[in-house]
């Protein structure tokens, strides 16, 4: 049930965006596509254009996001590595829309089938169908590779003290690693940490729930062995043949951080 207030913004897009000489094509992805969306769903739409007007309609982006409402402030996505998304919030009713700005050749890379909700001589419709989607899956390898020196890292942090680096660290571990592994384990898209409350099964998500610290040397150290033990855990979920495990580095960066850890209880956690 997709709410009155989304479902107003989006068909005054269609209407407005589909009287634009230059476009093609407009779609909605995001929670729209399996009509999930509640009250506190933003509104993912991907604007699309022929090759030959990017720079055009590049130019154009504020102007055309002004078109669709009340903008309160608008902005590029380059903080999410993705300039071509122009983040903007409304008012009259308060919404978070992204509108995403690409080219009908675009359409080719992408990582889930939007609905199209208007466009010219079936250009959205005949790329979509005849091109398959893929949504980028963790690399294990590149995981592995990575972790142990992480967690040694965040150790010499929660050594010296610098608790807000180590909870900062945690935050990564389940947004890159541990909340995408778990959410595959569970059959689902590895969005980050998205929708793992619901998403997960309940024994999988008490262990995410351990992952988070309060402000407290002995409870980050905690948090970090239990998202330590909990990677291994999905890493062995994965039973990938082909994965070389880096032992050694496991086994020195656990011993390091369990030190790191006896010296904060021995110090009455100081």
């Amino acid at each position: 049930m997709i709410p009155e207030t989304h479902l107003a913004f989006v068909h005054r897009a269609t209407e407005v965006l589909s009287r634009h000489p230059k476009l093609c094509g407009l779609a909605a992805g995001g929670s729209w596509i399996n009509q999930n969306m509640d009250a506190f769903s933003d509104i993912d739409l991907v604007v699309v254009s022929p090759p030959e007007f990017e720079k055009e309609i590049a130019s154009e982006r504020r102007t055309i996001a002004e078109s669709l409402g009340d903008l309160l402030v608008g902005f590029t996505g380059e903080h999410v590595g993705e300039p071509r998304l122009f983040i903007c919030l409304y008012d009259h009713p308060l919404l978070h829309v992204d509108l995403k700005f690409i080219t009908l050749s675009d359409v080719e890379h992408r990582v889930e089938n939007p609905i199209v909700l208007w466009e010219k001589d079936k250009a959205l419709s005949s790329v979509l169908a005849r091109t398959p989607y893929r949504f980028p899956l963790p690399d294990a390898q590149w995981i592995e590779d990575r972790f142990w020196v992480w967690v040694h890292y965040a150790a010499l942090k929660l050594g010296r003290g610098e608790l807000m680096e180590c909870t900062d660290f945690l935050a990564f571990l389940r947004m890159q690693v541990l909340g995408p592994l778990a959410l595959m384990r569970n059959g689902k898209l590895p969005r980050g940490v998205r929708r793992v409350e619901t998403e997960t099964i309940t024994a999988d998500f008490e262990r995410l729930k351990k992952t988070v610290s309060s402000y407290d040397k002995a409870a980050c150290g905690k948090a970090m062995l239990e998202a330590v033990e909990l990677y291994r855990d999905l890493r062995a979920a994965q039973a990938l043949p082909a994965l070389k495990i880096n032992d050694r580095a496991e086994y020195q960066a656990i011993a390091f951080l369990k030190d790191v850890i006896n010296v904060i209880k021995k110090s009455g956690n100081e």
